[in-house]
């Protein structure tokens, strides 16, 4: 019986090994994979490892992880020691109240935590950046130092330092001869817990941070919205750099213990404290890291442009080539929605450079949130632009903006389920045939979605009736009730490039990708027309630096570096000579890529307030309505 319940308990053991490091042997495999797909692996390569070497924003962000991991632990571990030793001779009342202080931060969500400290912050008026990320990082550190330590120091004789001190130390020597040798394994204890809660943490960082300062959690969170083998890659790294540590900790701890029982009786030689080297090193890091600076005649050195932009939607080669011509620094935040970006905007933060849709452009027009464009020195740029994306209903004149990407909003299918006569006969509504039941993809975007439903029934994109409203709701609630579709976000893509549903809706460029990993996938436009949308930069009135911020936007609509930004991204460049250079060569083949020229149904959003809510709402209902039908 015992040998039974052995056997079992190895095989549960066996089991749970299984179920935690099965994942990361799956990502450290995939980390080689030739090709962008996250599920099916084609072949070795280590182009994602040479990816994540060149790309500015991933080092960076591992460079800063690093810097306030290493920091923020010799910090809260020098700190929480202290608070811990100083307990032990402390009254019980003092030492009762100050424990359960302790116990706060450590049974408070992480989310509690962040807006308590993201509103301690503003209420100071700290700006936020790296300083406001390492003082949060310390502050939610300590208090598991505190917990490591004070077991250890329960163990010790309370009358150890009194005993020392009687026979001549200092109290300085005291508490680091005597008893701090004492409670060495609780202090490694909780400095490895603080570096591995630093290392790790997100949704504090989320919060406290700014300025483009991002560490790796929150970096990994952004390339996320598309698919980027280069996390693998940065995933594997931090992997293999944890592990070497793990076994050095270990191997200094076995060669001390040896040295302490072959050496008992000879005298100790003095050193300096273990700290001080640890800070050395740090302090060195930090300054080769943060210290460095261009050296030239680049017009911009020092200065820095901060821009506000989607997650993964810029080359990292252009950025570091427009700071290699220009000696400037490129700060990049991201935003996961137009709508998040606009409220930051008018709360005041600042940025040089917002890249929002057009919409969006609308709405901060006529808002007066931005500033002109100085149209002279701008003549030879929007010269090389596609004229069909200059002059549009949200910026008549392209007085506020300049266009950074464009594109459609249509169908991706497999040719194997979907034959191209149902698609000319149906279009949008073959999301209400049958024979697609429980095989479709519909895309969690409020504006595209209706626009579908509304396209479906023959109406503009752009209407305010309200009947015509409610029959675009009853249109998608048809839909998700009789169609079993599945809502998602930008998985689509690797969803759709490995062929998991039959139909779904998609951008040209998420298309583009898609078509190129997987032979068998198509992209339809219907004839009821699309949605053709421009993301374009613009100016905010607040920006620092206007100057360096159109020196971008004529660097970017360049040849070379256009073709660099729209080879990485996936979707369709403003200039020209990009766009047809690249849709017989790189997209050769792939009509998604090049949006088809306008036809009289296709439309650009407008922007009106009252019926965005309305469409919001709409949106909402049906999410509701589809989350009941599961």
């Amino acid at each position: 019986m015992k040998q039974n319940k052995r056997y079992v308990g190895k095989i549960l053991l066996i089991l749970s090994l299984i179920f935690f490091y099965l994942p990361i042997v799956f990502m450290v495999i995939f980390s080689f994979n030739d090709s962008k797909s996250l599920t099916h692996f084609t072949g070795f390569s280590m182009r994602w490892y040479r990816a994540m070497l060149e790309s500015h924003g991933m080092m960076s962000s591992l460079y800063i992880t690093i810097i306030v991991a290493v920091l923020a632990t010799i910090i809260s571990t020098i700190i929480g020691t202290m608070t811990a030793i100083g307990l032990s001779q402390s009254t019980k009342r003092v030492r009762h109240f100050i424990t359960r202080v302790d116990d706060f931060p450590l049974m408070n969500p992480d989310i509690v935590t962040a807006i308590g400290l993201m509103l301690l912050f503003i209420t100071f008026r700290i700006e936020k950046g790296f300083v406001t990320l390492l003082l949060a990082h310390i502050a939610f550190c300590i208090p598991y130092v505190i917990l490591s330590v004070m077991p250890r120091i329960r163990q010790l004789d309370p009358n150890l330092a009194d005993a020392a001190m009687d026979l001549g130390a200092t109290p300085f020597q005291a508490i680091t001869q005597v008893i701090v040798p004492q409670i060495t394994p609780g202090i490694i204890s909780g400095a490895l817990i603080a570096f591995t809660m630093s290392f790790d943490d997100f949704i504090i960082s989320y919060f406290v941070t700014g300025k483009g300062v991002k560490n790796l959690s929150i970096m990994v969170y952004t390339m996320s919205k598309r698919v980027n083998p280069s996390v693998n890659a940065i995933s594997t790294i931090v992997v293999i750099l944890i592990t070497i540590l793990l076994l050095i900790i270990n191997i200094v701890s076995l060669v001390r213990k040896k040295e302490t029982e072959t050496s008992m009786t000879m005298q100790p030689k003095k050193r300096w404290p273990k700290w001080v080297g640890a800070g050395v090193v740090v302090v060195a890091l930090v300054l080769s890291i943060f210290g460095m600076h261009r050296v030239g005649n680049q017009p911009y050195a020092g200065q820095t442009l901060h821009i506000y932009l989607p997650g993964e939607y810029i080359s990292d080669e252009m950025v570091s080539d427009f700071e290699d011509e220009t000696g400037a620094s490129v700060v990049m935040d991201n935003f996961d929605s137009n709508e998040q970006m606009y409220i930051k905007v008018a709360n005041g933060e600042n940025y040089d450079l917002l890249i929002p849709s057009d919409y969006m452009i609308e709405r901060l027009i006529q808002e007066d949130m931005l500033q002109k464009i100085d149209q002279k020195k701008m003549k030879s740029t929007f010269a090389k632009i596609n004229p069909d994306i200059l002059h549009e209903s949200f910026d008549p004149n392209n007085d506020y903006s300049v266009p950074y990407f464009w594109g459609s909003v249509g169908i991706s299918y497999d040719k194997r389920k979907v034959s191209l006569e149902d698609l000319e006969t149906e279009g949008y509504n073959i999301f209400l045939d049958t024979k697609y039941k429980g095989d479709i993809y519909l895309y969690d975007s409020e504006r595209d979605s209706v626009m579908m439903a509304l396209k479906a029934l023959g109406y503009s994109m752009n209407t305010k009736d309200t009947s015509q409203l409610n029959q675009a709701k009853d249109w998608l609630s048809q839909c998700v009730t009789t169609m079993e579709p599945e809502i998602v976000t930008d998985e689509i893509i690797d969803n759709m490039a490995n062929a998991r549903k039959a139909l779904g809706l998609v951008y040209s460029g998420d298309a583009a990708y898609i078509m190129s990993e997987n032979k068998n996938m198509g992209f339809f436009m219907p004839k009821e027309g699309t949605n053709i949308w421009t993301d374009a930069m613009v100016i905010p009135k607040n920006a620092s630096h206007p100057k360096l911020a159109m020196e971008f936007m004529k660097f970017v609509t360049t040849y070379s570096e256009a073709k660099k930004n729209s080879e990485f991204v996936g979707y369709t460049s403003p200039n020209i000579k990009v766009e047809n250079k690249l849709a017989k060569t790189t997209y050769k083949g792939i009509n998604a890529y090049t949006p088809r020229t306008k036809y009289p149904k296709d439309e650009v959003f407008g922007y009106d307030a009252k019926t965005r809510k309305v469409i919001a709402e709409l949106w909402s209902d049906i999410k509701v309505i589809a989350s009941n039908a599961e």
